[in-house]
């Protein structure tokens, strides 16, 4: 029997090298390997080609939807008791029940494997974003409308919370939903912008205010989209994602029932925060599947490509980039394999409260290693990192979609604002409690 290909080196993360692993068990493994054979079946071959195009052919959702391939992108654990309900019972023969957050973890590596991120953001957005806050805070009536079309894939969705002049700064968002007079109906105007998905989703869970300034006047409606009167949809031109399908909604007058209301009015700000974990999160993960693609292709190119008499890997200023590159994406990686399995552990209630603030600061670390990788292979690649086609390409388009992991989820510099904010808070109230009640000691 002929002995395994040696593994490229930084091509996998540890635990795909052969290396031991603290977290991964024989299911995640399993799942690990059926979900690689599907994406590079359905996903990998044409990545680049739909990217360059600028979108994904229609034919390829239903495709992903049909094996269960869109369920992953929600929070674990799995919301086992909806999904047996429309009949599905396991995903690429992984029972629902014992999914986990490592196996989300790895199946955002496997679709980050292309390299790029539009085409698996054109299908998973809505899923991974749009359709959870409906399920952790909808009442059954609204449950019941709409979540079974969106795990089957019969409808798409998206978060439509960011616009013009409210990103990061959530609580000054400015779209308004009014109710009517007989108190049946909202009606909502305002704008959204850089949504991505927007112009192919048929829903968008969105924030709007339902109430006066600042966070408590905030709501989370269920706002349909695609062809529905008084919605105006066009498609943005962005630096990297571009298949995503990032989307400027306009909504004049759009009139939609009360019962749409997701949750309790006046607690949108909560839903909308609570919801962002779970998308840094997956943004983390991503990037850093995504940073690896890029410093791995580099390496590989030094091993051949030859300049002043040698490889470029026998030249010690190249092999110094890459060890610095290479340190900061193994650091990442192994933050962010820590964080799935703390996951693991945690109840939701635990992970929002003592994860929230590390969640940010690990999100714009991912960022920040996604850069150094990027631009290392870039200039590695010389040239042809400089090429939109090519043995450079991958570089070259790595590096175009930095931004777009260090903005979307929460902007990198208010991310690091965020994290030192949330750790403090916990720190003071955990203080608090120890502290013992004045008037309760006697001499």
């Amino acid at each position: 029997m002929a002995a395994p290909k040696p593994v490229s080196p930084l091509s996998e993360p540890p635990y795909l090298s052969g290396l031991p692993t603290a977290y991964h068990k024989p299911t995640h493994l399993k799942f690990q390997k059926a979900c690689r054979a599907f994406i590079e079946k359905n996903l990998m071959p044409q990545a680049f080609e739909w990217e360059t195009a600028e979108t994904v052919p229609d034919h390829v959702f239903p495709i992903f939807a049909k094996a269960h391939m869109l369920i992953p992108n929600l929070p674990a654990p799995l919301p086992v008791q909806w999904l047996h309900r429309v009949g599905i019972k396991d995903i690429l023969g992984t029972p629902v029940e014992e999914w986990d957050y490592l196996h989300t973890g790895i199946y955002l590596d496997e679709m980050s494997r292309t390299g790029v991120s539009g085409p698996g953001s054109s299908m998973t957005a809505g899923m991974a974003f749009g359709v959870p806050p409906v399920l952790k805070f909808g009442n059954e009536a609204l449950k019941e409308r709409f979540i079974p079309d969106a795990l089957l894939g019969k409808k798409k969705w998206c978060i439509a919370i960011t616009e013009p002049s409210a990103g990061s700064d959530v609580a000054n968002i400015a779209t308004v939903a009014k109710k009517t007079a007989d108190g049946k109906h909202y009606i909502i105007n305002g704008e959204k912008k850089w949504i991505t998905n927007g112009f192919w989703s048929d829903y968008a869970a969105m924030a709007v205010r339902t109430g006066g300034p600042g966070a408590s006047g905030l709501s989370m409606i269920v706002c349909p989209l695609k062809g529905y009167p008084g919605v105006t949809m066009r498609r943005l031109k962005v630096s990297g994602q571009i298949s995503a399908g990032t989307t400027y909604i306009e909504l004049d007058d759009v009139k939609v029932p009360v019962e749409n209301l997701i949750g309790v009015e006046g607690m949108g700000m909560r839903y909308v925060m609570t919801n962002f974990n779970h998308e840094r999160l997956t943004i983390a993960v991503g990037v850093a599947r995504q940073s690896r693609v890029a410093l791995s292709s580099a390496f590989d190119y030094c091993l051949k490509r030859e300049a002043f008499g040698k490889t470029l890997m026998d030249q010690p200023v190249v092999r110094h980039r890459l060890a610095k590159a290479a340190a900061e994406l193994e650091t990442l990686q192994a933050w962010v394999d820590q964080f799935l399995y703390m996951m693991t552990q945690l109840s939701k209630e635990e992970a929002d409260l003592k994860l929230g603030g590390l969640t940010a600061l690990c999100k714009a670390k991912a960022g920040m290693v996604f850069k150094e990788c990027a631009e290392t292979a870039v200039l590695l690649f010389g040239g042809n990192g400089y090429t939109r086609t090519g043995q450079g390409e991958i570089a070259e388009k790595a590096y175009r979609e930095v931004m777009g992991a260090r903005i979307p989820g929460g902007s990198e510099d208010v991310m690091l604002d965020l994290a030192i904010r949330q750790l403090v808070k916990n720190f003071k109230n955990a203080t608090q409690a120890l502290e013992r009640p004045r008037g309760s000691s006697r001499l």
